[in-house]
């Protein structure tokens, strides 16, 4: 009997856990031909997560946690969750129940055809508003005219992967990361699959729209190097430009005199290279912090306590 590994991160989720485990536990029971074991991933939550995940550690034989000393994000949860798996396949979701576990028969049946991954992407984002769509569309779009990475639109963490695909995932150990790019980038055959988003029933989203941006920005600078190249270009337009701008200034000034230069053309000559300037700076900036980050080599997150070695 093959075994399934479902990780789930965990952050402030002590009112959705006893749920989330029923109803995937309903949906479990529907695919007996295969064995499933929960890795939950306490990504240093503030309220009593960690107590739920012992009573339920305690109630299901199943259930397997591993809590972090810190929070130190989703990212590095799912790390976790995935270095401590030992399954034939890995399920990643979200314990929100916006992934519904109705899923699972669908997933295990793509990548019993053959596929290394069966992934999901929503249709619909119910429960965001129309804004938070936009900028979502946007950034799938921007990243994949940008980046060799390509995902579809609305594309989550909720796949299922082969042990060989899990594996080469695990062998990256970047600091700095953006799950989604990796799942891509890693190659392998991937069958995306259309669902329907749910909303949360219980407890609210961890996700600011600062929290998001930042997300975003990791993103498009983990697997691109476009915004360096913009500026480069940007900067040779610029003094492209102001060549051609001085030449003509000097011929005016030979055959017509010296002019007095007008104090608002200076300043906005000033302001707007002041702004070039300043926007060149912080996208080397955003760069160079990512190497810094890299060089240190601290570990991607530190457990605290677990019970899978029980």
């Amino acid at each position: 009997m093959k075994l399934i590994d479902i990780v789930v991160p965990c952050y402030n989720e002590e009112e959705v856990l006893p749920l989330f485990i029923e109803e995937t536990n309903k949906v479990i029971a529907t695919i007996p031909e295969y064995e499933f074991r929960y890795i939950f991933v306490n990504d240093g939550s503030r309220d009593r997560t960690l107590e739920v995940l012992k009573v339920l550690a305690a109630r299901y034989d199943n259930a397997k946690y591993i809590s972090f000393s810190r929070n130190f994000g989703k990212e590095s949860a799912m790390y976790a969750g995935l270095e401590n798996s030992t399954g034939d396949y890995v399920i990643v979701m979200d314990a929100d129940l916006q992934h519904p576990p109705k899923m699972f028969p669908q997933m295990i049946a793509g990548v019993e055809e053959g596929y290394d991954c069966c992934a999901l992407y929503r249709a619909k984002q119910k429960g965001e508003s129309k804004i938070r769509q936009l900028i979502s569309k946007m950034f799938f779009s921007f990243q994949n005219k940008i980046s060799d990475v390509k995902m579809p639109d609305g594309a989550v963490d909720y796949r299922i992967m082969s042990r060989q695909m899990v594996d080469s995932i695990v062998t990256l150990c970047e600091k700095q990361r953006f799950s989604k790019g990796l799942f891509c980038w890693v190659g392998f055959n991937t069958k995306w699959v259309e669902y329907q988003n749910v909303e949360r029933t219980v407890g609210t989203t961890k996700w600011s729209f600062w929290g998001l941006f930042k997300y975003a920005l990791d993103g498009i600078t983990s697997f691109s190097v476009a915004p360096l190249r913009f500026i480069a270009v940007l900067g040779f337009i610029i003094a492209f430009l102001a060549f051609i701008w001085i030449i003509v200034t000097l011929i005016q000034t030979l055959i017509i005199g010296i002019e007095v230069p007008g104090y608002v053309t200076t300043l906005c000559a000033v302001l707007f290279m002041g702004g070039i300037v300043e926007m060149s700076v912080g996208v080397l900036g955003e760069y160079i912090g990512r190497i810094y980050i890299e060089a240190k080599d601290r570990p991607i997150y530190i457990t605290k306590e677990t019970n899978l070695d029980k």
